[in-house]
């Protein structure tokens, strides 16, 4: 592979978190049953006429001032025509010469260096349906309840070369939708979608090669295994003096595979032309700056803002603001009055391992923000130790109980009581006698083996510190 340069550029389609769709009055519901929220005009009737929906507007423009785009004044809605069972008008309204926002770009990290990927355009559309294959039945149906829902298609310029770049730009664009609050990028769902174009060029040489497009890429793990295995057999096919033939490919994830699926269109094969039922879309200044006046502390920000004010590593700031739901929750913990090195270490290890065995998202756990802080400074003021709040903490998580009262409930405070412990350390010594001799001897690793049996005796709830000044002043 070393030979060879990987060119990768994505096209993502994001689903608009709007109550209707994009041109009527339907529901955008998930999960409803087959047909439910069709109407004539999402449905392709002959006559009717679309009425575009504004909130669209104001999220697809929203979506281009995140990420520095120029959101032009006037944009047009085009016809774009082909033919498909899940695609009754045999067209798709979408935008295609002007479109609502032009050349931006995301800064992403990647292996602790930042990386700029441009954004070529985003444009507003429609989806289409769904067809559903039944092979026991023999038949196929199709489903009109996506038709018409409105997106945005974000068009990357071909500047990734490796499928960590792609992965790192797909994460940082999901996140920018989700804390926009225009949504909710539930790629399992189809609410964001992407394809990739792959290509191989000659190190050095500076055409690009022929793209392959690569399709059904339903996670983030799908994406870097089928442009892996894309990079590999492009390569092979290069190595033989073959060409890479222009189509588009269907990743099969349980054979990991790329498969060809059809030849890949060009813009003149659907015959783009401007919507004579939709006038052009116009926005004013006063809209726009209104609008970008409403932007929340997006992704980027919130993480320089972690390191530079909180002193957190790019690490732990990257994990905190990968969602919003998240960096809210680390945000609510430390206005609770807990250091943000403790409560992020809190979050990353106990809170995720538990959000992610249970499924649950932070904002919808038990185990509130108030809740963490206050078993954060238990430990903090001596009243349990480190290992007694990690071995509690999958029952607070569970029954969100108040930490105080849970300790209270079960007698977990930690026993710093110096006579009590002095007894304690006093019985150990004198049950090792040949490890005291050893640690006197120079053995000083044993001063372990010595605390693990007091933490035995106590049931974990001696103080950890007090014990070692106990050992050190008997053991001389």
């Amino acid at each position: 592979m070393a030979r060879y340069e990987t060119v990768i550029g994505v096209e993502v389609h994001a689903q608009l978190k709007t109550e209707s769709k994009i041109f009527c009055s339907c529901s955008t519901r998930f999960g409803d049953a087959p047909n439910e929220n069709v109407c004539p005009v999402c449905s392709g009737m002959p006559g009717v006429l679309p009425v575009l929906n504004a909130k669209a507007v104001e999220y697809a423009a929203k979506m281009g001032l995140a990420t520095d785009c120029a959101v032009n004044p006037v944009s047009v809605f085009a016809r774009k025509n082909y033919f498909y069972p899940d695609l009754p008008k045999a067209y798709q309204i979408s935008q295609y010469e002007q479109p609502i926002c032009e050349h931006g770009h995301v800064d992403v990290l990647v292996d602790g260096r930042t990386k700029r990927v441009g954004i070529t355009r985003i444009h507003m559309e429609e989806d289409a349906g769904k067809n559903i294959h039944s092979a026991a039945d023999n038949l196929s149906y199709v489903d009109l309840n996506r038709a018409c829902v409105p997106l945005i298609e974000i068009v990357s310029e071909p500047d990734m070369r490796g499928p960590e770049e792609v992965v790192a730009y797909l994460k940082a664009l999901r996140a920018i939708l989700v804390y926009l609050g225009i949504c909710d990028g539930n790629m399992e769902e189809g609410s964001f979608r992407c394809d990739a174009n792959v290509s191989l060029r000659p190190v050095g040489q500076e055409p690009f090669g022929t793209r392959a497009e690569l399709k059904n890429l339903n996670s983030f793990r799908h994406v870097q295994k089928a442009i892996e295995y894309e990079m590999e057999r492009q390569a092979d096919i290069l190595d033989d003096g073959g060409t890479v033939v222009q189509e588009t490919r269907l990743y099969d994830a349980a054979k990991n595979v790329t498969a060809s699926m059809r030849a890949k269109e060009e813009a003149n094969d659907y015959r783009y032309f401007p919507d004579p039922d939709l006038v052009p879309l116009t926005l004013n200044a006063d809209t726009l700056a209104r609008w970008k006046g409403e932007l929340p502390e997006l992704p980027a920000a919130r993480r320089a803002r972690f390191v530079a004010a909180l002193g957190l590593s790019e690490y732990d700031a990257d994990v905190l603001t990968a969602e919003r739901a998240l960096a809210d929750y680390f945000e609510a913990v430390l206005a609770a009055g807990v250091e943000a090195k403790k409560a992020a270490n809190w979050i990353q290890t106990e809170l995720l391992c538990e959000c992610n065995q249970s499924g649950t998202a932070p904002t919808a756990c038990p185990l509130t923000p108030g809740h963490l802080a206050g078993l954060i400074k238990l430990v903090d003021d001596g009243v349990i130790s480190g290992k007694i709040a990690k071995q509690i903490f999958p029952e607070l998580f569970a029954s969100g109980e108040q930490p105080a009262d849970y300790v209270r409930a079960k007698g977990l405070a930690q026993i710093s009581d110096t006579g009590a412990l002095e007894a304690a350390v006093d019985a150990v010594l004198a049950a090792n006698p040949a490890e005291v001799e050893a640690y006197r001897g120079g053995k000083k690793k044993l001063m372990g083996f010595f605390v693990g049996q007091i933490m035995k005796a106590t049931k974990g709830q001696a103080n950890p510190g007090l014990v070692n000044e106990l050992l050190a002043q008997k053991l001389g």
